[in-house]
C-alpha cells in the first residue's frame, strides 16, 4: 500500500527512534511505500524539499514557527499550515495515489488535507489521537469555553473526528472521553492504539553510568529521579519547582530535569536563583544521549497539571520503561496512567497538587530492591503492550 503520514514533528529519518519513526519503519519493513509529509519551521531557513531516504519519501514543508515561540505566532502558524501542506502535496505528490492516510494530533487543522486525499484517492483515514484540543487549553485557562477561539477550534476538532475512518486512542480513558464528548463519532470508529516504540536494549554498564553522571555533575551515591521532555504549561511547572524545593533536606534523592519548552526559562530562573544542590537542570540534549542518560538514572518522573479534565497519556513513559526503571507519576485524576502503572506494578502515583504525597513516594523509591523489581516489570510491560509492531498490527487489521 501507499501510506501517507502527516506530522508537524521534525522527522528526518525512520532509522531514528521515536513513536512515529518506529511506526513508519514498521510500514516500510513490511513492504509498504511510505510518504512522510512533515513540517520544517522557518527558523531553520530551509525551503520546502522532497527527498527519498532509506526507502522512505519525505516531503518537508516550510511553515511558520510553531514551537519555542509565543502563543500568537504559534496560533497563526498552526492556522496556516493546513494550506501549506495541501499546496505542497498537490505540487510534489500529485503522481501518487494513497491507500491510507495516518495523521496525529496535534494539530487538529489537517481536515482539508485529509478530505482532499480521501476524495481524490478513496483512501482510508486513520487518526492517532495524541492530544485533545481545545479542551486541554480550557483546562489550563488559556481561553474560555464560551470564547470564539474555542468554538472555532472545537468545530475543527469535530470535523477532524468525523472525517476519520478510525481513531486510535492512547488508552481506555482517552477512548471513553472521546465517546462521551463526541456522540456523533461512531463507536466502531474508536479503538486503542497506544504510544509505542521499537524497544532497544541499552546495557547498564557501571563505567558508562559513572561517566555520564560525572559529565552532568550527577552524584553516584543518591537515588536519581529524572524528568525528560517538554517543559510547558501542561507539565505543572510550579508543582515541579515545589517538589524540588520540598526535598532540599532529603539526602537520598537527586532530581534531574531535562528538556525545553515555553516554561523552560521559569525553571531556569528558579535554578539560577536558588541554586539547589540536590537538583540539576539540563537544556534539551540529543535523543540518543538522553536515552543513555535515562538508562543511567533510577526513577523516571511524569508530571501533568492537576487541572486537566482530559486523560493525557505522555509518551515519555516509554523511555523510562525502555530503561527498565520505575515511574513516579504526578498527574490529574482523569488520566488512567495511574491504573496502568499500578496494575503493571512498575511505578507509583500521586496527585500533582500534593507535595507531601509526592515526597512519600520519593521515600518509597529510595528502596533499591523495589526499584529493581519495578524496573523489570516496566520493561516486560513495554515489550508486551507498547511496541511499534503492536500499533502496526492494530492499524493493519482493517485491511485484512
Amino acid at each position: 500500500m501507499n501510506i501517507l503520514f502527516l506530522s508537524i514533528s521534525d522527522l528526518n529519518s525512520v532509522e531514528d527512534q521515536g513513536i512515529y519513526n518506529d511506526l513508519m519503519r514498521q510500514f516500510r519493513d513490511n513492504g509498504h511505500q511510505v510518504y512522510i509529509v512533515n513540517a520544517r519551521e522557518k527558523r531553520l531557513k530551509k525551503s520546502t524539499e522532497y527527498i527519498t531516504e532509506k526507502g522512505v519519501h519525505f516531503l518537508k514543508v516550510k511553515i511558520g514557527n510553531i514551537t519555542q515561540n509565543n502563543l500568537l505566532e504559534k496560533g497563526v502558524s498552526t492556522l496556516m499550515l493546513e494550506g501549506q501542506f495541501l499546496r505542497a502535496i498537490k505540487k510534489y505528490l500529485k503522481h501518487v495515489s494513497f491507500d491510507l492516510i495516518i495523521y496525529s494530533t496535534p494539530p487538529i487543522t489537517f481536515e482539508k488535507v485529509i478530505r482532499f486525499i480521501k476524495k481524490r484517492d478513496n483512501a482510508t483515514a486513520y487518526l492517532l489521537l495524541k492530544d485533545i484540543f481545545p479542551q486541554n487549553a480550557v483546562d489550563l485557562n488559556m481561553f474560555r469555553k464560551n470564547s470564539l477561539i474555542y468554538k472555532y477550534f472545537r468545530g475543527k476538532e469535530k470535523r477532524l473526528y468525523n472525517i476519520s475512518d478510525y481513531i486510535g486512542c492512547m488508552s481506555q480513558a482517552n477512548l471513553d472521553f472521546i465517546r462521551t464528548n463526541n456522540p456523533t463519532v461512531p463507536v466502531k470508529t474508536l479503538e486503542i492504539c497506544p504510544n509505542s516504540i521499537d524497544p532497544i536494549l541499552i546495557p547498564k554498564e557501571e563505567m558508562k553510568t559513572n561517566d555520564l553522571r560525572k559529565k552532568y555533575n550527577i552524584p553516584s551515591d543518591k537515588t536519581i529521579f529524572i524528568y525528560g521532555g517538554n517543559l510547558g504549561k501542561p507539565q505543572a511547572i510550579d508543582f515541579i519547582i515545589q517538589c524540588i524545593e520540598a526535598n532540599q533536606s532529603n539526602e537520598q534523592a537527586f532530581f534531574v530535569i531535562v528538556g525545553s519548552g515555553t516554561e523552560f526559562n521559569k525553571v531556569k530562573t528558579y535554578f539560577d536563583t536558588k541554586q539547589p544542590s540536590h537538583a540539576k537542570l539540563i537544556k534539551e540534549i540529543p535523543k540518543d544521549e538522553y536515552e543513555s542518560l535515562a538508562n543511567s538514572c533510577d526513577v523516571g518522573l511524569i508530571f501533568l497539571d492537576h487541572r486537566f479534565t482530559i486523560p493525557n497519556f505522555p509518551s515519555r513513559l516509554l523511555s523510562y520503561m525502555q530503561a527498565a526503571i520505575p515511574v513516579l507519576a504526578a498527574t490529574d485524576v482523569h488520566t488512567d496512567i495511574r491504573q496502568v502503572i499500578e496494575q503493571g506494578e512498575f511505578g507509583l502515583w500521586c496527585a500533582s497538587n500534593d507535595v507531601e504525597q509526592f515526597n512519600e513516594k520519593v521515600q518509597q523509591l529510595a528502596n533499591p530492591q523495589l526499584r529493581v523489581t519495578m524496573g523489570k516489570h516496566a520493561r516486560t510491560y513495554l515489550e508486551e503492550n507498547y511496541t511499534a509492531k503492536h500499533s502496526y498490527e492494530i492499524i493493519m487489521k482493517h485491511f485484512k
